[in-house]
């Protein structure tokens, strides 16, 4: 009898661990099958191995400092990529035209000028649908990079601007060129934290004043640091391209 009740006992404590193991395999499961979920991502920079940098400016309003600017990439003979809100693009199809003839890269800056986070989703997702369609309108019908409005994220807006087919793209390098601190601090503050792969952030917008000058400047520096300026496509092909998460 004291050996049926061993066996008895036996049994039920090799029940109790098999369940044990049960209980604990599901749950390293489930955590990395949640681990493994694909997060949506934000470009801000390129392949650290690589030479390569890329000047990027945003327009959102005003018809005169972008001339300047594009007239400065032209002497250098460097090509950028220019991230236009559709609204402002709607009202200067010539100024869109002569970028695209300048051989640069066109990105969307949404279509209004607004920051994403401060909208209801579904306003956001009608936001990039009426740029998409007002670029297509201009016959830019392969426009797939996106800038968010005020480069405000979240996982909720970048979801969404990848399942339209948008590639959304930060920065990593931002002189505040837009406050005019002056043609000094935007050189300084440029050259200083620019390496392999980096996003610059200007602007082209008539608010920044003094971003053609300071381009006279930083794009020959850069060139002396060994960096090669070009378009983000060209930063993104580049091999085993580095995207970080916008937290």
């Amino acid at each position: 009898m004291l050996n049926v009740g061993l066996s008895k006992k036996k049994y039920v404590f090799i029940g109790l661990v098999i369940g044990i193991l049960i209980v604990c395999f599901f749950a390293i499961f489930r955590m990395n099958s949640s681990s493994h979920a694909p997060v949506p991502v934000v470009f801000t920079q390129g392949d650290e191995r690589y030479e390569k940098v890329s000047l990027t400016f945003n327009i959102s309003w005003g018809d005169e400092k972008v001339h300047d600017i594009l007239s400065v990439l032209t002497e250098h003979d460097v090509t950028a990529t220019f991230f236009l809100s559709g609204e402002w693009a709607e009202k200067h199809p010539d100024i869109v035209e002569k970028i695209a003839d300048n051989k640069h890269e066109i990105g969307m800056l949404g279509y209004r000028y607004k920051s994403y986070v401060e909208q209801e989703i579904e306003d956001v997702r009608q936001d990039l649908y009426l740029a998409q369609e007002t670029f297509q309108k201009l016959n830019y019908d392969d426009i797939t990079l996106l800038r968010a409005p005020s480069g405000h994220l979240n996982e909720e807006v970048v979801e969404i601007a990848k399942n339209i087919g948008f590639t959304v793209v930060h920065w990593n390098v931002n002189p505040n060129d837009w406050e005019n601190p002056g043609t000094e601090e935007i050189v300084q503050q440029t050259i200083e934290n620019t390496s392999n792969g980096d996003i610059i952030l200007l602007h082209a917008s008539d608010v920044a004043k003094q971003t053609a000058t300071a381009l006279n400047i930083i794009i020959p520096e850069l060139k002396k640091k060994g960096l090669h300026l070009v378009t983000i496509s060209e930063l993104m092909n580049q091999a085993e391209v580095e995207a970080e998460l916008i937290q």
